[in-house]
C-alpha cells in the first residue's frame, strides 16, 4: 500500500506529462478505460456486492445502499460518462485572450490544467471513474480518496482504470487512490503539499472538516439544504409535481430537496395534496404547528431539521406568512446550493431570484436540474457552493487555470 505521501510525488510527476499530452492521447485512453470498464463488469459488480453486503451488516441506511451499489446499467452509464467526456472540446491551450502593448509586445493569456486534484467522497464509487475522465481531459493527474463503505469497489475500477493508464502510454501516476480509509489519511490529503486543489464530494461533516482541516486550496461541493417555497398565487399540482420530484426522485443527492415553505393563505388545500404524492414513497414529513393541524401523520419539526440534510425519504415542511418571511427562513438555513419558488407572481419570482444568493435559483422548476449534464455543460466534478474559483456544477473548463505568455523583441521597462 503506497502512502499518501508517494501518492503525490507520483501524480505531480504525472501531472507534468498530462500537461502538454495532446486532446488525442487524453481521449484514447478514456474510449479504452470505457471498453474496459465493460469488459471487467463481471468483477465490478462481484467486488461492489461485497461492499454491500458489509453495508447491510454495518447499517447503512437504503437511499446510502443505493448510493453504493454497482449494477449493469451504472457501470454501463460509468463507460459512457468517459465516453461522452472524449467527445467534448479539450479547454487545454485556449487562448482566452490576447493583447498587443504600444511596445510591441505580445501577450496572450492561456488555459492550462492546474495541476495535482485531490479528491474525496463518500459511498459512491461511480464518482471514482467520473473524477477521473472529468480530471484528465482537463489534463491533470488525480488522487481519489473514497470512504470505506466502497473501498473493495473503488479498487477494483481504479485496477481497471490504471491498466488502461499504463496500456495507453501516459503515467501510472495520472489516476491513484488512497487504500487506506482511516481519518488519518484524509487528514494527509488535506494537508498534501503536492495538491494543487482539493475537492470534497459528501456530506456536511465531511465537507466542514475538509475546509476547517486543509492546507490546501478547497472548493466546498454538494451540500445541499434545497428547499421550495410554494407562494399563494402557485398552481398547485405543477406545485405537487416539482416537490415530488425534488424529494423522491432521488433523495440520496445533494440537489434533492429538503424543506418545503408554504404560504399560509395556500396551506390548506396545497399541504394535503403534496402530502398525498409523497406518501407514494413513504416520506416522512416533519412540520411546523400549523402543518401538524393540517396533516395529522406529520411529526413536530424542531429547528435542526430545518437545517438537516436528509439524504432520505424525509421532509422539513414549514407554513408562512410571506414571501419575505420565506426568504428570510432560507437565508437563515441556506447552504446555498439550489432553492425553488413555485409561483405565478412574476414580481414575487424576480424578487426570489435578485434577493436570495445560492449556486441555483429557480422558478417554477425541479432542483434535481442542478447538475452539469442537465445544463448541458456536459460532465461535472461537483456543484460548487462556494464562489471562488467556479461556481454551480463544476466542468472540465472549471479544473483549469490560465496563465500568461509575453512574446517581445527586446523590450526592457
Amino acid at each position: 500500500m503506497k502512502t499518501v505521501e508517494q501518492l503525490g510525488i507520483a501524480a505531480k510527476k504525472a501531472a507534468a506529462v498530462l500537461a502538454s499530452a495532446s486532446s488525442e492521447q487524453k481521449n484514447k485512453l478514456l474510449l479504452l478505460a470505457a471498453d474496459m470498464l465493460i469488459e471487467n463488469e463481471a468483477e465490478l459488480i462481484s467486488e461492489n456486492e461485497k461492499d454491500i453486503q458489509a453495508g447491510r451488516a454495518a447499517g447503512l441506511t437504503d437511499s446510502l445502499l443505493d448510493r453504493l451499489r454497482l449494477t449493469p446499467q451504472r457501470i454501463a452509464d460509468m463507460a459512457a460518462g468517459l465516453r461522452e467526456i472524449a467527445m467534448e472540446s479539450d479547454p487545454v491551450g485556449e487562448v482566452v485572450e490576447g493583447i498587443k502593448r504600444p511596445n510591441g509586445m505580445r501577450i496572450s493569456k492561456i488555459r492550462v490544467p492546474l495541476g495535482v486534484v485531490g479528491i474525496i467522497y463518500e459511498a459512491r464509487p461511480n464518482v471514482t471513474a467520473d473524477a477521473f475522465g472529468i480530471c484528465l481531459k482537463a489534463g491533470n493527474a488525480v488522487i481519489l480518496r473514497g470512504g470505506k463503505e466502497a473501498i473493495r469497489s473503488n479498487l477494483a475500477i481504479i485496477k481497471v482504470l490504471k491498466d488502461a493508464v499504463i496500456k495507453s502510454g501516459l503515467p501510472e501516476g495520472t489516476v491513484d487512490l488512497v487504500e487506506d480509509t482511516t481519518r488519518n489519511s484524509a487528514n494527509e490529503l488535506m494537508k498534501l503539499q503536492y495538491l494543487d486543489l482539493l475537492i470534497p464530494r459528501g456530506g456536511a461533516s465531511l465537507i466542514r472538516a475538509t475546509v476547517q482541516n486543509a492546507t490546501v486550496p478547497v472548493i466546498e461541493t454538494g451540500v445541499g439544504n434545497c428547499h421550495a417555497f410554494v407562494d399563494e398565487s402557485a398552481d398547485l399540482q405543477m406545485a405537487v409535481d416539482i416537490v415530488e420530484n425534488g424529494k423522491c426522485q432521488r433523495p440520496s443527492v445533494c440537489n434533492a430537496l429538503e424543506t418545503l415553505l408554504v404560504h399560509k393563505n395556500v396551506a390548506e388545500k396545497a399541504l394535503p395534496m403534496i402530502n398525498e404524492a409523497l406518501k407514494k414513497h413513504n416520506t416522512l414529513v416533519k412540520g411546523c404547528e400549523q402543518t401538524c393541524k393540517i396533516l395529522k401523520d406529520a411529526v413536530p419539526a424542531t429547528n435542526e431539521d430545518y437545517s438537516t440534510e436528509f439524504l432520505d425519504y424525509i421532509i422539513a415542511v414549514k407554513v408562512v406568512d410571506s414571501l419575505d418571511a420565506a426568504m428570510e427562513h432560507i437565508r437563515k438555513y441556506s447552504t446555498g446550493h439550489s432553492e425553488c419558488i413555485v409561483t405565478q407572481s412574476y414580481k414575487n419570482a424576480e424578487r426570489f431570484v435578485n434577493e436570495l444568493d445560492a449556486a441555483a435559483l429557480y422558478v417554477n422548476a425541479s432542483t434535481r436540474f442542478t447538475d452539469g449534464g442537465q445544463f448541458g455543460m456536459g460532465a461535472e466534478i461537483g456543484i460548487s457552493t462556494g464562489k471562488l474559483h467556479a461556481r454551480g456544477p463544476m466542468g472540465i473548463k472549471d479544473l483549469t487555470t490560465v496563465k500568461f505568455i509575453v512574446r517581445g523583441d527586446g523590450q526592457i521597462r
